[in-house]
């Protein structure tokens, strides 16, 4: 792929969104791979994160799903229904912040498990627009359940 042109790589991935960057990414990407990491993709966030197109969240999902590394990636889904349930402070406000309390308090062994707990319950139960409270077992514990449909206050 290093030897390739992003048209070359774009004609192979342009079904996907923003084809033209990741063509691009995925090119300096091999690229650098080659140079800078003798042929093998790196596995941890450091190094992952210098690659062309690698972000923090990208870094963290490839370290947990791969190597089962205690990282947690922060999308959407992770980032609302932490603070939903109370699993983080409202201060909170960004994916990094997130992601350090969320690996402070869970079990290392789980963090793995967690991020896709996470994403599977906003994506299902815990859905941005209209939560399905009714249906979700975390209502003991959701800040958003006892401030909205019950008045009260959570301790976080």
């Amino acid at each position: 792929m290093a030897k390739a042109t992003p048209a070359e790589v774009f004609a192979l991935i342009k079904s996907i969104s923003y084809p033209n960057n990741k063509a691009k990414h995925l090119v300096a990407l091999a690229a650098k791979v080659l140079s800078h990491f003798k042929g093998q993709i790196p596995m941890t966030v450091d190094e992952l994160v210098q690659l062309p197109g690698v972000g923090r969240k990208t870094a963290n999902v490839i370290t947990s799903v791969i190597d089962h590394q205690p990282n947690m990636a922060v999308d959407t889904h992770v980032f609302r229904v932490s603070h939903r349930l109370g699993l983080v402070p409202t201060t909170a406000t960004t994916p990094l912040a997130v992601e350090k309390w969320l690996t402070k308090f869970f079990p290392a062994a789980l963090i793995h498990k967690a991020h896709h707990w996470l994403i599977l319950h906003g994506r299902y139960t815990c859905v941005a627009r209209n939560p399905h409270c009714s249906n979700c077992g975390l209502l003991s514990i959701c800040r958003y359940y006892a401030k909205e449909k019950k008045g009260l206050k959570h301790p976080l």
